[in-house]
């Protein structure tokens, strides 16, 4: 993992003197400790590079990096798991060293920058600059995994592996906020891609190819998406468990190509105990990663214990008060390089923070919710889908009569929304409209950007269908909010995180797998739940999901009350269109627990702290 910077100017010579691009590159440290590195085309490029080595930890893994022809310079974010195998593709034998970015240098000589990328599998960020046709290529990987940023005003391009950089960057330090945006992460509690708080900056989506050309122009090309239909062809269980255990196994071992110490998170639940007995079958005794804390209602380490003597794994766990807790608050929270309203950040952090006592590479869980429909609210919407397509009034009625008949056993409150989508996209937001609109009235007419397309299918009446859709809006949603969260919260502690189950072919095969597999009431990833029992028999399943929490509901109204308050309050939220005094009365109403207001306070202080 590492932080990369460009800037690229068609007026004729770079923005920012070598100095001062090196110093806004800085602001990647973290990402990157290692070394530091910076090329320049001597008329109007610059390249700045910030390396955690993991690979080729010599001089000659260092970037930015040429290709043997001279024609390409890249630098690059991320892992390439199957590059030792592309290298035996190529006509190319005469490497210097044996990283992954060097690799993909060979790879764009001999195939050119869309096959290049269609045939690597791993998580990456990528700028690529083509000397010959003078024009610059921003990539980012199919799952969206390392994130991507850029500033483009139709002259000068800045991009970088963290947003501060670029609106810190001259060109970008006095665009105006973009209301669209501004109200789209309000609602969802991060910026998803493609855009930016901020009027000309933007992200590159998962799986695209943004090219910028030298006379000004830019295309953009889709290499992969994940598909919102999906035609499965296994539907028989035994063989679901078999297809899916040898994806994963396989995706965990090429995981674990490292000159650098790993290990892995341990929580507790199913995914990442998957994760960790895959680890095993590869690797002798490797080390995991634990965080307790002392809620009984929430804390998992004494479940990852006993998933860890099962395995036979080395287990570091740091059991913590919530006390002790909140005293690394403001480390953590000095992660926030963006706007994230995700508080389960501080938990993430800790972990990070243990893990990288030890190791400088970790695998998590991550994205197992997403191919293999573990949340509640794929059943708490699918449910409702004979009702879903009938007009409101009639909606409302059904609605009424199981309310009263049965206690709602038949339906629930999410048929009163307007679609299935429209249920989908506000289980996401906690931010009531009544509170959003008196803190900030003017949003009330800015509607969310057209191009925001994430929630975007219509009412089914087929399961299947319905939840092949809903899959597809929680790998662009709440997956990848999920991932920003782990990306910020590891790199803050220089620690990569790789993530096994969004390796390609883990992905395409979880797509070939009937969804009925992993549906139902109180079944949610059932097929993943099977397969850790089968290879873990000792343990009984888990009844009650849980995770590391943090109460930050008193937090709020105690130990954090001031400093929150300060935060927000003390801000320029004039530049937000903020209702200073509607703002105060929220708070006044979480102090006071009229209400309970974390969500939309956190995400008011998350706005405010990253700037």
């Amino acid at each position: 993992m590492c932080g990369f910077l460009v800037e690229y100017d068609l007026g004729g010579q770079p923005i920012l003197s070598k100095s001062d691009f090196l110093g806004l590159l800085s602001k990647s440290r973290l990402r990157g400790p290692d070394s530091q590195g910076w090329f320049s085309n001597g008329i109007n490029l610059q390249l700045g590079f910030n390396r955690l080595a993991i690979l080729d930890l010599t001089v000659a893994g260092e970037q930015p990096m040429h290709s043997h022809s001279g024609r390409y310079t890249i630098v690059f974010n991320g892992e390439i798991y199957n590059h030792l195998q592309l290298r035996k593709r190529l006509d190319f034998s005469r490497f210097t060293g044996y990283s992954d970015s060097e690799t993909i240098t060979a790879c764009l000589v001999e195939w050119g920058v869309f096959k290049t990328v269609t045939e690597l599998n791993g998580m990456f960020s990528l700028a690529v600059y083509d000397k010959e046709l003078a024009e610059i290529h921003l990539i980012r990987d199919f799952a969206g995994i390392k994130p991507l940023f850029y500033g483009w005003d139709e002259r000068t391009l800045v991009a970088s592996s963290q947003y501060d950089q670029i609106f810190s960057h001259p060109k970008y330090n006095t665009k105006s906020i973009d209301p669209q945006v501004l109200k789209l992460y309000l609602e969802q509690h991060f910026m998803p891609a493609p855009f930016g708080l901020y009027k000309d900056t933007y992200q590159v989506d998962p799986g695209e190819i943004v090219t910028f050309k030298n006379d000004g122009k830019i295309t953009k090309t889709r290499y992969w998406e994940m598909p919102k239909a999906s035609a499965h062809t296994i539907s028989d269980r035994e063989e679901a468990l078999l297809y899916i255990s040898e994806k994963l196994s396989q995706s965990v071992q090429s995981q674990l190509l490292s000159d650098v110490p790993l290990g892995a998170f341990l929580s507790g639940g199913v995914d990442s105990s998957l994760i960790t007995s895959f680890m095993k079958n590869h690797s002798t005794r490797p080390q995991v990663f634990t965080v307790g804390s002392d809620s009984q209602i929430h804390d998992e380490s004494e479940r990852a214990k006993q998933f860890a003597e099962a395995m036979d794994v080395q287990q570091e766990i740091w059991n913590l008060s919530a006390i002790e807790v909140l005293g690394y608050w403001e480390e953590a929270m000095a992660s926030l390089h963006e706007p994230l309203a995700d508080f389960s950040i501080l938990p993430t952090y800790l972990v990070s923070k243990l893990a990288k006592k030890k190791v400088t590479v970790s695998l998590s869980g991550d994205g197992g919710d997403e191919l293999f429909f573990g949340y509640e609210r794929f059943w708490s919407i699918g449910k409702n889908i004979n009702y879903q397509h009938y007009p409101s009034l009639l909606r409302k009625a059904i609605y009424g009569f199981d309310k009263y008949t049965t206690g709602n056993k038949r339906v629930n409150r999410v048929l009163l929304s307007s679609s299935q989508r429209a249920a989908q996209q506000g289980l996401h937001s906690r931010f009531r409209k009544n509170w959003l609109y008196e803190i900030a009235p003017s949003l009330q007419s800015i509607d969310l950007p057209d191009t925001y397309k994430v929630y975007d299918y219509s009412n089914t009446k087929d399961i299947r269908q319905l939840l092949s859709h809903m899959r597809y809006s929680e790998f662009y949603g709440m997956m990848q909010k999920t991932l920003r969260k782990v990306d910020l919260a590891s790199m803050q502690n220089s620690l990569e995180v790789r993530v096994p189950f969004l390796d390609k072919n883990v992905i395409e095969a979880a797509l070939q797998i009937d969804p009925l597999l992993s549906y139902g009431k109180g079944k949610q990833k059932q097929l993943l739940k099977a397969l850790l029992s089968k290879r873990i028999p000792s343990m009984p399943e888990e009844k009650v999901k849980k995770g590391f929490s943090i109460p930050l509901s008193t937090w709020l109204r105690q130990d954090l009350k001031k400093v929150v308050r300060e935060q927000i309050l003390d801000s320029d939220i004039s530049s937000f269109g903020f209702e200073r005094k509607n703002i105060e009365k929220m708070l006044s109403h979480h102090f006071e627990k009229r209400e309970d207001l974390k969500w939309p306070i956190f995400t008011l202080y998350a706005l405010t702290k990253f700037r």
